[in-house]
């Protein structure tokens, strides 16, 4: 019988770390993936002489308390060296709107400040004090860590501002700390990493993420995210795990008391009581014998959202960064100030999107005397057409970058559509023609 200590389905960046945990404690490991190659989204495709990334924009290389997950020390732990470039600034952003502004933040608590405080005279003691919050954050996250089960009288009292924090959106935290408004906006530049403005979205969650990025600096893998995928399937190897590949898990398999025991590839059968599962609940649920699941929790699943997807465009081309008159890695374009405003502008157009250029943090990352950049435009659910005849779907897809890439041109005052080499345009899964004979990813403008 295949029996093993534990089972991972799915090999994207979590499920090749769980693997390599439980590897490296010596626990039977078989990890399960239906593609033939490890790494999800953490992976790269060439289109002519240009490699590009499908998902990785950058890694929150450390966490701001040593003692917590991060990057930096799973992959310490784990014995694995991974060269990172890093970026020495968190982001450029653009507002539109009324009060509008033109900024650009560097990483480290002070230098971040300043910058901040240059754009919005006045803020620096209340932005200080709300990245300040986030040591105590970082605390309570210790003692949770640590305390499974916390004891909600020792939360009240010694981690009272946890609470506080994560039960209230990040526009009352800043609220509450008496930020002006402006430096809010810019505060909350990475809302759109997240899916969620910030009259929504969770303090906790959101400053956790900013602090990762200011003080960790956004780091990239020399030679792609793909590498961080090899380097932990080799991991995995070395400490007597087992990868199969081209191994879609087709069904849970469950004891009589809805306890998982195994999976199902096809005809074949594995069993191992923990399952680690790196896929989206939802097919997980639709794996598995409805009568064994745990009703709560697919009511949950049930209730969420759907959120938010991406437009990415890919560009190769034939000039550099320099020629181009690109001088920044990350750019968020925005429509205005505030960003339940640029939540509901992108239903229309230009709400918020993000351009980077990986040459400005690798120079080397593309031919000699070229460059890429890429366009990720965020889209929400009932923004695109529901029905799509084959004939039309090449040609929505190329209006839709085309409008992006005019747009930044006259943001930017540069020319980019003379220097395209190579296009690669990527819609969300939910836009798809009515036939699978519709033109694919790589078309020319």
């Amino acid at each position: 019988m295949n029996q093993y200590d534990v089972i991972v389905v799915g090999a994207g960046n979590g499920g090749l770390a769980a693997a390599a945990k439980t590897a490296k404690e010596g626990y039977k490991t078989l990890l399960l993936e239906k593609h033939n190659l490890p790494g999800g989204c953490a992976t790269s495709f060439r289109r002519g002489r240009f490699e590009f990334e499908p998902s990785l924009h950058e890694l929150c290389h450390y966490c701001t308390a040593e003692e917590l997950a991060s990057t930096e020390n799973i992959f310490e732990e784990l014995g694995i060296d991974v060269p990172l470039a890093k970026e020495s600034t968190v982001f450029r952003t653009i507002s539109r709107g009324e009060d509008g502004y033109d900024v650009t933040l560097r990483t480290g608590d002070e230098a971040f400040l300043d910058d901040l405080e240059a754009a919005v005279p006045g803020c620096r003691e209340s932005a200080a004090a709300f990245l300040k919050l986030n040591d105590e954050l970082d605390d309570a996250m210790r003692y949770t860590e640590k305390n499974p089960i916390p004891n909600p009288a020792v939360l009240m009292s010694k981690y009272s501002t946890f609470l506080r924090v994560a039960s209230h959106s990040t526009d009352e935290v800043m609220d509450a700390m008496g930020i002006p408004k402006k430096a809010q906006s810019i505060l909350g530049t990475y809302w759109g990493y997240l899916g969620v403005p910030t009259d929504e979205l969770n303090g906790l969650h959101y400053l956790s993420l900013l602090c990762a990025y200011l003080r960790g600096r956004p780091s990239m893998p020399y030679h792609r995210s793909h590498e961080l995928s090899l380097a932990l399937v080799k991991n995995i190897q070395e400490n007597g795990g087992e990868i199969r590949y081209n191994s879609e898990v087709t069904k849970f398999l469950y004891d009589e008391n809805g306890v998982t025991i195994g999976v199902c590839c096809g005809e074949q059968r594995f069993y191992a009581k923990p399952i680690i599962s790196n896929i989206i609940p939802h097919n997980v649920f639709n794996r598995s014998d409805n009568r064994k699941i745990n009703q709560r929790m697919r009511k949950l699943a049930n209730a969420r959202r759907f959120g938010m997807s991406v437009v990415t465009v890919y560009l190769g081309l034939d000039c550099t960064m320099e020629e181009l008159g690109v001088k920044d890695y990350s750019v968020f374009v925005q429509s205005d100030n505030n960003s339940r405003v640029q939540f509901n502008d992108c239903k229309d157009g230009f709400g918020m999107y993000i351009v980077n250029c990986l040459n400005r943090v690798i120079p080397d990352c593309t031919p000699e005397g070229t460059c890429t950049l890429f366009f990720t435009i965020p889209v929400f659910p009932g923004q695109f057409p529901e029905k799509m005849a084959p004939q039309e779907y090449k040609a929505y897809k190329n209006d839709l970058a085309r409008k992006y890439i005019e747009d930044y041109e006259k943001l930017m005052g540069i020319s980019i559509i003379p220097h395209i080499e190579e296009i690669s345009i990527a819609p969300p899964r939910d836009l798809r023609p009515l036939s699978r004979h519709a033109g694919g990813h790589h078309l020319r403008l």
